[in-house]
């Protein structure tokens, strides 16, 4: 069973904000494989479906950003789900507006949702794809949890339709190619 988690804050307050770009690929993911992501457990919500006859369950924790890493934590040892078949999707303000970055394994880069969930389960040794948001001008805080612009909404649609083929391709392939083919 594979899991793809999104990353993001609960709330109609937060729900187009640059913060939330890992809930907005697991919901156009979600919508595109018809997996309802509605049924609250572990301090999230989730769904389960198959994607190209694979397994797949798509979570976004509601614990908010910062403690995301207490949800993830319960999903895979409920489901014994192994590490490999873990990919997380998140913001990154290291990353140009719309572009989108494959790892394998690595450091949080100061995404403290990403730096939870290493924390939680204890390795650094977990897939992610990053949507890059771009750098602020201003306050990281304030930035992250502001609206883009119409502009910057254009790149960051196209970055998230880009993570959700990256993770349909590692679905049908592998990430290794995924990674070749969309870093």
């Amino acid at each position: 069973m594979k899991l793809i988690v999104g990353l993001g804050n609960p709330g109609k307050k937060y729900e187009k904000t640059r913060h939330n770009m890992g809930f907005m690929v697991v919901d156009l993911l979600s919508d595109i494989s018809q997996i309802d992501v509605d049924k609250e457990i572990f301090n999230g919500l989730m769904g389960r479906g198959k994607i190209f006859d694979e397994d797949v369950l798509l979570f976004k924790p509601t614990t908010f950003m910062n403690l995301s890493g207490t949800a993830v934590q319960q999903v895979i040892h409920f489901f014994k789900i192994d590490i490999n078949d873990v990919i997380i999707v998140f913001d990154d303000m290291a990353l140009p507006v719309g572009t989108i970055r494959l790892r394998m394994s690595g450091s949080s880069g100061g995404q403290k949702g990403m730096q939870n969930i290493i924390d939680m389960l204890g390795t650094e040794n977990i897939k992610r794809i990053r949507v890059g948001i771009g750098e602020p001008e201003y306050d990281s805080i304030d930035y992250v949890l502001s609206r883009p612009s119409k502009d910057e909404q254009v790149l960051l649609d196209q970055a998230i339709n880009n993570a959700v083929e990256a993770i349909k391709e590692t679905l049908k392939t592998s990430f290794d190619r995924a990674m070749s083919k969309f870093n």
